[in-house]
């Protein structure tokens, strides 16, 4: 194409309405349109752009993705969220209600795109010492499966040293219910987020960018953050039955090996989960809630 610039690399930022806001390998933001036959692309993408003018160019190929998070909008179509996310962050809190079931389907939804997993309890200034004991108990079969769980409070700042540090050098995402204080945490960890909204506005050319859309950070100490306020819960109509398995781990080794091979794990004789659940290796409320997520699945699918 006449007056493009050579082929270089970049890093998709943000969506401002049909253009792109991408970032060069000098830290710059340029506004890009994007060639119609790349589909929709995620904040977090490598893509390859060239320049048209000042600050502008066009998206012409996009490098392969290492990970993609999509959720469905509102015609059921899936659309992509965040590309080469390395982990996600599923923020908890005294309230709301923490849910086990809510976690549960969280981390299967982490797992199935191939992402690693960590829970985040907040607002841990709310607790009184035996509450936050209550709470550290129910979330201790995570940390025996291999899901860290760090405790903090974006008000007193606990444990944000400790967040700051498995953050970094990863490209992350925070998950969890309204009201759990991700956003709180988000700007206790990036101090510099309001001027870089307002390097992303001046880049748009329009005035004020909208904190709906999802953005990516750089963290201070090293690594990205995606600040996705659209993702609330994963949504498991687009996991299949066999991702199920991948978020419960600790099933792998019994899976397979009830005396019916198509077990319910509900009142069948000799079967090999609630056998290991009797001895103690698995827990009782994990069990439970693969029975039901596995019921939903099979449900959603007929």
């Amino acid at each position: 194409e006449t007056g493009l610039g050579s082929e270089q690399t970049g890093l998709v930022i943000t969506h401002h309405g049909a253009a792109l806001i991408i970032e060069d390998s000098e830290g710059e933001l340029h506004r890009c349109a994007t060639r119609q036959n790349l589909g929709r692309l995620a904040c977090g993408d490598r893509v390859i752009w060239q320049a048209s003018g000042v600050r502008e160019g066009v998206v012409v190929a996009i490098c392969e993705r290492r990970s993609l998070l999509t959720r469905r909008d509102y015609r059921g179509q899936p659309r992509p969220v965040a590309a080469n996310l390395d982990a996600v962050a599923v923020v908890l809190a005294p309230s709301p209600e923490l849910s086990e079931h809510l976690i549960d389907r969280y981390l299967v939804a982490i797992a199935a795109i191939g992402v690693q997993g960590l829970l985040v309890l907040n607002k841990l200034d709310l607790l009184d010492p035996p509450a936050l004991t209550a709470l550290c108990t129910r979330l201790t079969p995570y940390r025996h499966i291999g899901y860290p769980v760090l405790l903090a409070s974006s008000r007193t700042e606990h444990g944000l040293n400790a967040l700051r540090s498995w953050l970094q050098g990863r490209t992350s995402l925070f998950a969890g219910q309204s009201g759990v204080g991700k956003s709180s945490l988000i700007k206790t960890l990036l101090p510099d987020r309001e001027i870089r909204i307002q390097a992303v506005s001046a880049a748009t050319g329009h005035g004020a960018h909208t904190t709906s859309a999802s953005t990516l950070y750089h963290l201070p100490d090293g690594g990205d953050l995606i600040d996705s306020p659209g993702v609330r819960s994963f949504e498991l109509d687009e996991i299949r039955l066999s991702d199920l398995d991948q978020g419960f781990p600790e099933l792998a080794a019994y899976l397979g090996h009830c005396r019916f091979s198509d077990c319910r794990h509900s009142a069948e004789p000799d079967c090999a989960l609630r056998d290991a659940v009797t001895q103690g290796v698995i827990h009782a409320r994990r069990l439970e809630s693969y029975r039901q997520l596995r019921a939903m699945l099979e449900k959603l699918k007929t």
